[in-house]
């Protein structure tokens, strides 16, 4: 049965105006932590697909459960929500309305957070987190906004031969470390771009970012690309970069 405590999330909706954005604007669902208070500073998860991180995913009762249960440091959680229909051209690096999301990610959002929560401001205290093409555009946003983001967790990353070649094109990504799962079953995913071996995938995009120094937490397991099995996961992503020693 689960625990009362881990249902109590405070999640706040808000929406963010945007000079990049053709619609002018996103919405963003925040949780903010037990305990929370604007005196106190906080590391921060933004999550891209964050509607679905919240629904499918139960991030924030996951996050209450880490923090009430395993004393890991309470953190916000910014999760910015897509149109589905925009998806692939805001997410993949040669989407139309990629470099527009990029921008309004890194010189829109993470300002409005900035200026209204009591975030960190080291990249220490950022996360990007993502599953499918929501992995691979953290990862380029990452690269975008090197100063800013290093730590990304992706969950059967999306790492397409586009951004592969882009990761080939760096030569010191010594600076990032990824979090980085996929399921064993993902061997032919049906994709809007064809059908993918998204294990093979996200083992060649390792390899490239392993050769150009990058860390890599990364793993293989029984799944399909579903949220039934990234959800499993999330407690361990979180625990890679938000788990302090005592």
């Amino acid at each position: 049965m689960t625990d009362d405590r881990y249902l109590k999330r405070t999640i706040v909706k808000e929406v963010v105006s945007s000079r990049y954005l053709p619609e002018g604007s996103r919405s963003l669902r925040i949780y903010l932590p037990p305990g929370y208070n604007e005196v106190l500073s906080y590391p921060v998860v933004y999550c891209q697909d964050g509607e679905q991180f919240f629904n499918f995913g139960r991030i924030a009762t996951i996050a209450n459960q880490l923090i009430l249960d395993e004393g890991i440091e309470p953190f916000i959680i910014v999760g910015v929500e897509v149109d589905l229909k925009h998806r692939t051209a805001e997410y993949a690096p040669d989407g139309e309305r990629h470099g527009t999301y990029v921008s309004f990610f890194g010189e829109e959002l993470v300002p409005y957070i900035e200026g209204h929560y009591p975030v960190r401001r080291e990249s220490e205290s950022r996360i990007l987190a993502g599953d499918s093409l929501g992995g691979s555009v953290s990862f380029h946003i990452a690269l975008a906004y090197p100063n800013m983001f290093h730590q990304i967790i992706s969950f059967s990353g999306a790492f397409y031969p586009v951004s592969q070649r882009i990761a080939e094109r760096e030569s010191d990504l010594s600076k990032l470390v990824l979090y980085m799962i996929v399921g064993l079953q993902e061997t032919a995913f049906k994709a809007d771009r064809g059908i993918f071996n998204f294990v093979e995938m996200n083992r060649d995009m390792r390899k490239i970012l392993e050769d150009r120094g990058a860390q890599t937490i990364y793993g293989e397991h029984d799944g399909d690309h579903i949220w039934g099995f990234w959800q499993k996961f999330i407690p361990e992503a979180l625990r890679t970069f938000l788990l302090t020693e005592s």
